[in-house]
């Protein structure tokens, strides 16, 4: 199957309410192309450098998005044009994308994550973590960011019920977290779901998904 093939039959099975974001890391912009041909407008990339050279050989009316994890002395290569980051776990790296936002005189979109696999290796904020972050002065006074929504990765496993149990317990805390009053933090995305999972998720609540191998093939 072609990319624009495989882009269409994914397409066609998310509802309308869910959010595709085309993993786009590693690929040639020559597969980013056909994509973009094939009516996709969101591609999501784990290294800053590569989404950046991208960006600037690609129709303007992307929206890229950040899935990896962020180092805070990259943030300023991306603060230009970046639409949403997702992997946002700690105050210093808002407070950073917050200051680089304001040179670029811009309001930056972020996911916060939430850590809900059993695995060491995973990133991200426990629920008490979360809370503690959205209560204090240090947030209140971030003018230039936006926290959009959360977004976790289940235990990379072929258990289903447990993916399920993970998947539930970030849609309770999202909803938890969205009834709360915060001027910079107005909840509408959940982000969770990739390949091997993403109907999982969705069927958990997910309101957007993240899929690369699905769509552009296995990466070497």
């Amino acid at each position: 199957m072609s990319i624009t093939n495989n882009l269409q039959s994914i397409k066609e099975s998310l509802p309308d309410h869910v959010t595709l974001v085309a993993v786009s890391k590693t690929k040639p912009v020559s597969d980013l192309i056909q994509a973009y041909e094939a009516g996709q407008r969101i591609f999501g990339e784990n290294k800053i450098q590569e989404m950046a050279d991208k960006w600037e050989q690609m129709p303007k009316d992307i929206q890229w998005h950040m899935i990896g994890h962020v180092q805070t002395n990259k943030v300023k290569f991306m603060a230009p044009f970046v639409s949403l980051i997702h992997g946002v776990d700690s105050l210093k790296l808002l407070q950073e994308i917050n200051k680089q936002a304001l040179k670029n005189n811009r309001i930056i979109d972020c996911l916060l994550q939430i850590y809900i696999a059993e695995e060491e290796s995973k990133f991200g904020l426990d629920e008490a973590e979360l809370t503690s972050l959205l209560s204090s002065n240090e947030f209140e006074d971030l003018k230039n960011i936006r926290i959009v929504g959360l977004m976790g990765m289940a235990t990379f496993t072929d258990n289903k019920d447990q993916i399920k149990k993970e998947f539930t317990q970030l849609k309770t805390i999202f909803e938890k977290t969205k009834a709360l009053t915060i001027s910079n933090c107005q909840l509408e995305t959940l982000s969770m779901g990739m390949s091997g999972d993403y109907q999982l998720a969705i069927e958990c609540g997910s309101t957007m998904v993240r899929i690369g191998s699905s769509i552009f093939g296995g990466r070497n």
